[in-house]
């Protein structure tokens, strides 16, 4: 495939971007367009790839060229690494340029273990994750409330944009208030200055997990699993209108379904106890 711009639809039925949001009443910043291309092979060996990691997220490059290589292709370490970062799985092996002292300024220690979480807008969580659809892919990127597992905001793009998770971030801020904390993964996004300024401006801790700990974050990993496997993979998207309805669609429900560790509804759990802490 030769141009990803295709994949989200800047003239949908005669409808803009702003103009599809406002039709599925979502905010703008839930569809963000950036074109980029990649060739149906890799395409194919992500998918793979994709599917084996939601289910096994801490495995790495060797794992991976293990698994293919079974399969009958023909992979080395340097193509995974490439594929990992067109993934946005990049923090699962050693980024060289978190080494350099002006990026080692934008990471921040982890502060969720052993904390107590017993309210809602105590820690937020989040995370971009891969989705694959019939022609390409795209990422969705997605801000959870830990202690109710309510999805506060999300959004997708065809693009890993530092710009699109602030974005993102800031809708959940405008509608549900300020967190203490926000945690996410060392991400390039998660540890450029955009981020990190932006955060600590406005008064808010951020925590980053442990250099390749994928299950630092193992609650938003678990609604990625959730999603994948209930509906992404059961219904692959032709583009990103189309992949927007569906995750409107899929969180609307997730939020309004019994969470099985909490054993009551994100949305319910979240705005009970806030409205008893009122």
């Amino acid at each position: 495939m030769k141009d990803r711009a295709t994949l989200v639809c800047s003239d949908y039925k005669g409808l803009s971007i702003r103009k599809q949001c406002e039709v599925l009443e979502v905010p703008r910043s839930s569809l963000y367009y950036k074109p980029k291309g990649e060739n149906e092979i890799n395409l194919k060996l992500m998918g793979i790839m994709d599917r084996h990691l939601t289910d096994h997220p801490t495995e790495g490059v060797v794992s991976m060229v293990y698994l293919l290589t079974g399969l009958g292709f023909v992979v080395g370490p340097k193509r995974i690494r490439r594929l990992f970062r067109l993934m946005g799985r990049e923090t699962l092996y050693r980024r060289k340029n978190l080494t350099k002292s002006g990026l080692r300024e934008y990471i921040r220690p982890y502060l969720l273990r052993n904390l107590k979480i017993e309210r809602p807008n105590q820690v937020w969580v989040t995370d971009i994750t891969y989705i694959p659809m019939q022609k390409g892919f795209m990422f969705l990127t997605a801000v959870m409330d830990v202690y109710s597992r309510k999805i506060l905001s999300w959004g997708i793009s065809n693009s890993q944009d530092a710009k699109w998770c602030k974005q993102v971030i800031e809708e959940a801020i405008r509608e549900y208030g300020k967190p203490e904390i926000v945690n996410s993964d060392q991400g390039s996004q998660y540890t450029s200055a955009l981020w990190i300024n932006y955060l600590e401006g406005q008064d808010i801790k951020v925590s980053m997990d442990g250099k390749g700990r994928a299950l630092d974050n193992v609650y938003i990993e678990r609604f990625w699993k959730s999603i994948k496997y209930d509906y992404i993979y059961l219904n692959p998207s032709e583009d990103g209108y189309d992949l927007l309805k569906g995750v409107k669609w899929y969180i609307e429900y997730y939020n309004q379904k019994v969470h099985h560790t909490t054993r009551e509804k994100p949305g319910e759990r979240y705005y009970g106890a806030t409205q008893k802490a009122a």
